[in-house]
């Protein structure tokens, strides 16, 4: 929800608020690669970039981990998108992007200005790590924070889905 600011000359000023963004791509397969060493390897479930904004709370972390674990993408055995990730025996790999944070208002130069900072951005990713690897009963693979990052998949159907904390559609 935004929220506006009075200023000085009475005009409004309007800040939105972000929060926290999702893209979830059910996949067939997926890696992530640094400096040339796999760091985590799928098969099956699903690669999630996940991008942080400064005013993000745990809590905005575990109501889409909740949703994502909920989410109905995989098919049953009538071939209808009916079973979520436990149902299907999937696995996980969540990559920072703080790019999903981008504001293209101004020029062809995007800003980055609504990412969090690291102090706030690592804890709240390691958390969002942590819930989800407890919900799906396993480890779930990551990234790296920070580091140049080579992201492989084999997207299934294809399916991807964006969520944000804001937008609880």
């Amino acid at each position: 929800m935004g929220v506006k600011y009075k200023s000085t000359n009475f005009a409004y000023i309007y800040f939105n608020k972000v929060d926290m963004r999702v893209v979830i791509q059910r996949v067939a397969n997926a890696s992530v690669t640094i400096e040339g060493r796999v760091n985590a390897s799928i098969q099956k479930g699903y690669l999630i970039l996940l991008g942080i904004e400064e005013r993000d709370t745990q809590e905005d972390a575990d109501w889409l981990c909740k949703k994502i674990i909920g989410l109905r993408v995989f098919d049953d055995e009538n071939g209808v998108m009916n079973r979520n990730i436990l149902d299907a025996g999937g696995e996980i790999i969540v990559v920072s992007q703080f790019t999903l944070m981008a504001s293209y208002k101004k020029g062809n130069r995007p800003s980055w200005l609504r990412a969090a900072r690291h102090e706030t951005a690592i804890p709240l990713y390691n958390h969002f790590t942590a819930t989800l690897s407890e919900m799906l009963g396993k480890e779930v693979g990551t990234g790296e924070f920070g580091a140049d990052m080579k992201v492989e998949l084999l997207n299934d159907g294809p399916v991807t889905i964006c969520m944000d904390t804001h937008n609880k559609e």
